[in-house]
């Protein structure tokens, strides 16, 4: 019911120009599905869900994400066990909910999350992904699901993957504030996600490039 990202090399590139941070933003769903070399193979997360993500133990340093009310993520599985896999997780979370946020609360406040948890040509298709809400003059209200989260690492660099099922999630008209709870969920509404990211010198896992694609077969 809603669109997640879909990144390219080319299309991030080409927006560049305008983009950081007039308005954020932009994508529809499905699209190219390339994969990370190690996103498959990775750990393991129970299956017990988690309904917001868990703070950084940094958490007093980084900027402050507040979702709307009517906006939730919920996180399937724990821990990995594994402190520096489950830092990578816990950073792309604050990520996800930075960018909810933008889109569907107050974009202005969550630029220097969005610069935080994001360069290069991540920072630019979430700003790209955003910037279609507003353009559109939409937003959304609901649940969106996260799970399948397989995360591998090699030195200051690590590959996750990821399936999000956008089903109880609705759409919202951004001037009046209406929510169509009519609209039906679909497979359309699943989306799986590789993602790379880097370790900067804070310490903080920065999403650098993401690529998504229907999730209909990865997802359901």
């Amino acid at each position: 019911m809603r669109n997640h990202r879909t990144t390219t090399a080319a299309a991030a590139l080409a927006a560049a120009g305008a983009l950081l941070l007039t308005g954020c933003g932009g994508g529809s769903k499905g699209g190219d599905s390339k994969k990370i070399a190690g996103a498959d193979s990775t750990s393991s997360a129970s299956a017990t869900p988690s309904a917001s993500a868990s703070a950084p133990a940094d958490a007093a340093d980084r900027p402050k994400i507040v979702m709307p009310a009517d906006v939730k993520h919920v996180y399937e599985g724990g821990k990995t066990g594994d402190p520096v896999k489950d830092a990578v997780l816990a950073d792309n979370a604050q990520n996800l909910e930075a960018i909810d946020t933008a889109i569907t609360g107050d974009q202005a406040s969550t630029e220097s999350a969005l610069k935080y948890y994001n360069k290069d040509k991540a920072l630019i298709a979430a700003a790209d992904y955003i910037k279609s809400y507003y353009v559109e003059n939409r937003s959304f209200a609901g649940t969106t699901r996260y799970y399948h989260r397989n995360v591998t690492v090699s030195g200051e660099s690590a590959a996750l993957s990821y399936c999000a099922d956008a089903t109880q999630t609705y759409p919202k008209d951004r001037k009046t504030g209406k929510v169509d709870r009519s609209v039906p969920g679909s497979a359309s509404d699943y989306t799986f996600f590789t993602e790379q990211l880097q370790k900067n010198d804070k310490g903080v896992w920065q999403s650098v490039n993401v690529t998504s694609g229907p999730g209909g077969t990865k997802c359901m």
